[in-house]
């Protein structure tokens, strides 16, 4: 299957219908593996997919050129959903030399074997003439690994911009402009949450220099490419993402054992929603109906959040663990909360919690809150006015 992208430009890449996990990310919606093919007097080809799916990327390159006359093949990222089939492909492609920059080169060598391999090294400002287009190159680094590149194509205005500005979002169509819009920015915030999250100044430099170069063309790694008024939107969403800037949104996160955790929850949020007014959106999340991907993409533009865990074998429940775990690594920035929970005859559980909202710097809005079996009314007073403190915090900092 092969789509023309602009003139001469086409996507070569696979739609992997079924694929549901990316270590750790839940792609309800499967992804792409985005591959492009630029034919000009040296037909070049920008990225690859992953290496299951080489024999299909093959067969689409060859029904639009002979697999010999390939003379550039672009690694802007080294990952293997990017780089896997690399090795099928200079093998294939016998006239080839593979560009990338050192870092890049330097990682491919330790996931393929490469002695083979002609290399043609590049850097931020570097050019590459390949008939009458020509290549411009802009690292990327820790947007999202250290060798993260995007290539520029001036005489089209296209930028192919690995992971920036993708989705894992499986489709028949390849532009933004021809899919549901809801769907497309549901799940390009899921995908910035998920994978860019904890790259939050890197992002934002890449964006910058992305706005520098006004594209007409957004083409990622993974899903639709951007078009017309898309660019302008994804950009847009973006300057807000990308710092995690807070919402009128604060959210009470929380498992339970036998209730007393749930009881706190809900009097979190009953004191949330009498001090929000319907000025800020107020939402319990009960992890164990959700998952990890679904809790950090609301994580990301909340203004506050609590996180309630009983107490189990001296530390969190393990469905809380997990999120907490995941959420740890990626480390929204901008937040403020607090922890709360139950313990029995022996304590751990909201500690733990408490522990890694210090460590990811969440600004704690007041001390851990503790139930011994079950919350007093007393103690369901301090939640009420808990709750209070998450919505004074969202209407302080985040607009309308």
């Amino acid at each position: 299957m092969q789509h023309e992208v602009i003139n001469k430009v086409y996507w070569v890449g696979h739609v992997d219908w079924n694929v549901r996990e990316f270590h750790g990310y839940i792609t309800s919606r499967g992804s792409t593996y985005n591959s492009y093919l630029i034919l000009d007097k040296e037909p070049t080809l920008i990225d690859s997919v992953r290496a299951p799916y080489a024999g299909e990327l093959l067969e689409n390159i060859e029904a639009l050129c002979p697999l010999a006359d390939i003379r550039w093949v672009v690694c802007n990222h080294a990952e293997p959903d990017h780089s896997g089939a690399l090795p099928a492909i200079m093998k294939a492609c016998p006239n080839a030399k593979l560009v990338c920059d050192a870092k890049c080169r330097k990682t491919l060598e330790l996931y393929y074997e490469t002695a083979e391999w002609t290399f043609h090294l590049v850097k931020t400002g570097e050019t590459l003439s390949i008939g009458e287009r020509t290549l411009e190159f802009v690292e990327t680094p820790m947007a999202h690994w250290p060798e993260s590149m995007a290539t520029w194509l001036p005489q089209d205005r296209l930028l192919f911009s690995m992971d920036a500005f993708g989705q894992h979002y499986a489709t028949n169509e390849r532009f933004c402009d021809d899919v549901p819009q809801d769907i497309l920015m549901f799940e390009a915030k899921t995908y910035v949450a998920n994978i860019l999250m904890l790259y939050t100044l890197p992002v934002s430099k890449a964006v910058e220099a992305v706005r520098q170069l006004a594209p007409l063309v957004l083409a990622p790694s993974h899903g639709l490419i951007w078009r017309g008024e898309g660019v302008e939107t994804i950009l847009s969403a973006y300057d807000k993402w990308d710092k995690c800037t807070p919402q009128r949104k604060v959210l009470v996160l929380y498992d339970t054992m036998w209730k007393s955790t749930e009881l706190m929850a809900l009097a979190i949020v009953e004191g949330a929603v009498e001090e929000a007014k319907e000025a800020v959106d107020v939402k319990l999340l009960r992890i164990p109906l959700m998952n990890r991907t679904q809790v950090v993409t609301e994580v990301l533009d909340a203004a506050a959040f609590a996180v309630g865990t009983p107490t189990l074998n001296q530390t969190m429940l393990p469905t809380v663990a997990d999120v907490m775990t995941y959420l740890k690594g990626l480390r929204p920035s901008n937040k403020a909360g607090f922890a709360f929970g139950s313990y029995g005859w022996s304590r751990g559980g909201p500690e733990e919690v408490e522990g890694i909202l210090q460590g990811m710097k969440v600004d704690l809005l007041r001390p851990l809150l503790k139930a011994n079996f079950k919350p007093s009314e007393e103690l369901l007073g301090e939640c009420r006015e808990a709750g209070r403190l998450l919505v004074r915090r969202a209407l302080d900092v985040a607009s309308a």
